[in-house]
């Protein structure tokens, strides 16, 4: 198993991941259930899902579209999602 692979994905995602609507979520069911352990496992078999569906869809992906293009989709999805969060941010003020 290629190690540096490994510890980039898990420190990848683990970046990512904090402090989103997914964490946010789970402290909220946290507070509002008080069990946090059928939360973590529901919360984690949640996210092993999420997280194989998209390394498998990206192993065929890959195979037909290549990866400067798919780098290129997402940065431009980001950046829409991020206008439209700024106008809705902007029609509360």
């Amino acid at each position: 198993m290629n190690l540096k692979l490994f510890f980039l994905s898990f420190w990848l995602l683990f970046i990512a991941e904090l402090g989103d609507k997914t964490q946010l979520a789970v402290f909220t069911l946290v507070t509002q259930y008080k069990q946090p352990w059928p939360i973590f496992l529901g919360s984690s078999l949640g996210l092993i899902s999420v997280t194989l569906l998209g390394t498998f869809l990206g192993q065929f992906v890959c195979k037909y579209i290549p990866a400067t293009i798919l780098k290129l989709a997402a940065g431009v999805m980001f950046i829409i999602m991020g206008f439209f969060i700024l106008k809705e941010c902007w029609g509360e003020l």
